[in-house]
């Protein structure tokens, strides 16, 4: 025998493809080792009837929250097995000290292992961290955490200067426990880019996978905007989350962004969960006045699939907010030109009892921030992206190779030998009603609740083995903690 499993009949979805194939897809030792039009049944131990069902590279999503809300432990479990039911197989994690996560400050020296520890054993996806240096100590550490824990992506909450997680702060060093003489600031963004820029010039043959990320609100506007709508009282819900944190709020913080990335010769920026046209028209304008930066543009599946009138109301808060329609609108229309280099869920699992608060469940601005959705990613961007005209290859350049390649995962994303055998398979003609009853995450409602879905992942492999399939996670966690440039 050749091979260990032989996947037969699959129309295969290569993201630099100019369509969809059917071939056959051979597996040994957890790469992809073979594809071709037809592979014979007796080279394999285990052959696979895909009966023409699409086999999409293995998801990496790029932009999760795994131990926001609850503990890592339980988290990295229960949130990697909603991963893999819609088809995910890296998840990267963006992770700091601070309230929430582990709830500690101090250098990452001591922090970092221990998220590693906790993690390991517990994912049932290979997964990543992307750290946020919150003090002068951390940024000093940016050199350790690339060199001895393959850590070469960095975030900058720039809405953290004056505002907590889901409002004002009075208390910033308390929140990020960082010391009172401390300041997370413009200036501190500025030492950040320069620490990032210093480790791309220490580390060349790491550089193009050294970056910076960036969430994009600006602290003053959204403090001054959200007293003036609740002083208004005319809108509520998501109508009045928006307008309290508007959309030239996000425009105003990307041009600061990319003005401090030119200023530091900070080259690989890379713009989080744009969500308005402002913040895409800015993110563009920024892009044609500095060339030389390399910026990439990020939307999220949630900001592509619903609008700030959907039915499930408060449960649907998150930063930056859910748009108007003419927004959804417009990100799809600036994806379609590609000016959108990756989807991503921006998952945070937090659970209905800690989301609302129970004497107002209501009240939009007494909610928290955030909601999961990795498992829906695929399936959410396939059912509005053929409305559109969106490609199957485009999607799998959008949600694998794109996000793989610049955060140096240098073995995912595509469907090629010498590839981790990573695959989703989905039925495309499988349609679905979203029911958090369904899911493996533990949040217990869905934004997207009730919203009908036309695609549905059937069944995930992670380097060859299913750890998905007929509706259910299959094994124990068996997900790798990469360690970057992976595959280099």
């Amino acid at each position: 025998m050749t091979y260990d499993v032989l996947i037969k009949n699959l129309k295969v979805v290569r993201p630099l493809e100019p369509a969809v194939r059917a071939q056959d897809v051979a597996i040994k030792d957890g790469e992809f080792a073979l594809i071709a039009d037809s592979i014979p049944a007796e080279s394999a131990v285990r052959v696979v009837d895909a009966q023409g069902l699409l086999g999409f590279p293995g998801l990496v999503d790029a932009h999760m929250h795994t131990g926001i809300y609850s503990p890592l432990a339980e988290d990295a479990i229960t949130e990697s097995r909603a991963a893999a039911q819609g088809g995910v197989t890296s998840s990267l994690n963006y992770f700091r000290s601070g309230q929430y996560y582990l709830n500690k400050g101090g250098p990452y020296a001591t922090f970092f292992p221990e998220v590693l520890d906790i993690s390991a054993g517990r994912f049932h996806v290979d997964y990543a961290y992307h750290l946020a240096p919150m003090d002068r100590g951390q940024i000093g550490e940016i050199d350790l955490l690339i060199e001895k824990y393959g850590v070469t992506s960095f975030k900058i909450y720039m809405f953290y200067g004056g505002y907590g997680l889901h409002g004002a702060s009075a208390h910033q060093h308390e929140f990020l426990m960082i010391d009172p003489d401390e300041k997370y600031d413009i200036a501190h963004f500025e030492f950040v880019m320069r620490g990032v820029q210093r480790a791309m010039q220490k580390f060349p043959e790491r550089r193009p996978y050294i970056s910076l990320s960036l969430h994009c609100e600006t602290a003053e506007i959204m403090a001054a905007y959200t007293k003036l709508v609740q002083q208004e009282g005319r809108l509520s819900g998501l109508r009045a989350y928006s307008a309290a944190r508007p959309p030239h709020s996000e425009g105003l913080a990307i041009a600061i962004a990319s003005y401090l990335a030119h200023e530091t010769e900070c080259l690989n920026i890379n713009l989080l969960h744009l969500s308005s046209r402002k913040a895409v028209e800015s993110a563009l304008i920024m892009a044609k006045a500095f060339p030389h930066i390399d910026f990439r543009r990020e939307v999220t599946c949630a900001h592509l699939c619903i609008d700030y009138d959907v039915a499930t109301g408060v449960l649907a808060k998150v930063n930056p907010p859910i748009r108007s329609r003419e927004d959804v609108d417009y990100l799809w229309s600036a994806l379609l030109d590609g000016h959108i280099d990756w989807v991503c869920s921006d998952h945070a699992c937090c659970r209905h009892e800690m989301k609302v608060d129970g004497s107002r469940p209501e009240e939009i601005f007494a909610a928290k921030s955030g909601f999961g959705g990795t498992e829906y990613l695929l399936s959410g961007l396939i059912t509005e992206g053929r409305k559109r005209g969106l490609s199957y290859n485009r999607m799998a350049a959008l949600t694998s190779l794109n996000p793989a390649q610049r955060f140096g995962l240098l073995k995912k994303g595509d469907i090629a030998p010498g590839y981790d055998a990573d695959l989703a398979i989905v039925d495309p003609a499988k349609s679905f009603v979203v029911r958090a009853a369904d899911s493996e995450s533990t949040q217990g409602y869905s934004p997207f609740e009730g919203l009908e879905m036309s695609a549905q992942v059937v069944a995930t492999y992670l380097r060859g083995e299913v750890i998905y399939e007929n509706g259910a996670v299959v094994g124990e966690p068996r997900g790798r903690y990469l360690q970057r440039p992976y595959g280099d």
